[in-house]
């Protein structure tokens, strides 16, 4: 069972999300950038990669704000403001440890709901500028959510199958003895291609990909710009987070208390992520949807059938 957390936590979570966003968009700069040029010849220039994303949020908050013509500025503004919401929210159901700021009845379905809250988001956003590049962004992105969302939706519903509950912490509860990533490997494959996929970045970056100048933030500027760029990386932390209460046991390990086994989870989670961004090949749009619907939705759907026979056997 679930413990109640402290009234701090409430107030903690929004931090503590954006504080990891924040290292992992640092990290993953580091990476990039030893790609490009190779290994930093110096900590200090290793520092100085490192440091690029909150660089470059300095810069956009001195930059002239731009406007196209005839934007619809209100839709921008929500739409740019409510992906790191959305984030935010799909948060509150992610347990430290045991302890989660709200362990809803129902916390699967609201993780997954807060989700589609960012087909709105990034749409919103590519619409309102009145701009060809950013509207084709918005079409990018919801044509790869409806690729994306079928078999993510079938993954997370699986472990919460193996669970018998749609709480959260009820999920954690089932994984005390054997981790669900182990005999739900497919399910737990797919959460982590979905975690890329929803957060538009690495291979599936096409949404904000630079063949069309940055996509749904091609027309965006200062903190609208901020908002959502920074929205996506909260999207790919929450989602990798929240493989660790569904796949991988949760706070249940060894000497370490539950919440340094979620940190150290959390993080090896993240790490991959990172790792596997220039090893999953890019494929154009009607690929990505004929690989989700053709390949992931059917191994999606005879994983859930495994499990199901598995708990109805028990």
């Amino acid at each position: 069972m679930a413990e109640h957390p402290p009234s701090w936590a409430v107030f903690a979570l929004p931090v503590l999300l954006a504080a990891v966003a924040l290292v992992t968009a640092g990290a993953d700069a580091l990476l990039a950038a030893g790609a490009r040029a190779g290994p930093a010849r110096s900590p200090r220039e290793a520092a100085a990669r490192a440091a690029a994303p909150a660089r470059g949020v300095l810069r956009e908050l001195v930059r002239q704000p731009r406007r196209t013509r005839a934007a619809d500025v209100a839709l921008v503004r929500v739409g740019a403001a409510l992906l790191p919401v959305a984030a935010m929210l799909a948060g509150v159901v992610l347990p430290l440890g045991f302890r989660s700021v709200s362990d809803l009845p129902e916390g699967v379905v609201w993780y997954n709901a807060m989700e589609a809250l960012a087909w709105a988001a990034v749409w919103l956003a590519g619409w309102g500028p009145n701009s060809a590049l950013s509207l084709i962004g918005g079409y990018r992105f919801l044509a790869q959510g409806l690729a994306y969302e079928v078999p993510h939706m079938l993954a997370i519903t699986t472990a919460a199958l193996g669970a018998e509950s749609l709480r959260v912490g009820g999920v954690v509860d089932a994984q005390s003895g054997l981790w669900f990533a182990v005999w739900m490997p497919a399910a737990f494959g797919i959460h982590l291609l979905s975690a890329l996929a929803m957060a538009f970045w690495g291979p599936f970056d096409r949404p904000a990909g630079r063949d069309v100048a940055g996509g749904a933030a091609a027309e965006l500027s200062g903190v609208d710009r901020i908002l959502l760029l920074g929205g996506r990386w909260l999207l790919l932390v929450v989602a990798a987070a929240m493989s660790v209460p569904l796949f991988l046991g949760g706070g249940h390990g060894p000497l370490l208390p539950g919440w340094a086994w979620t940190v150290v989870k959390t993080a090896a989670v993240l790490a991959f992520l990172l790792w596997a961004r220039r090893r999953v090949p890019a494929l154009r749009m009607e690929r990505w949807t004929e690989a989700a619907w053709v390949v992931l939705t059917p191994l999606a759907v005879v994983q859930a059938l495994v499990v199901a026979v598995v708990v109805l056997h028990r």
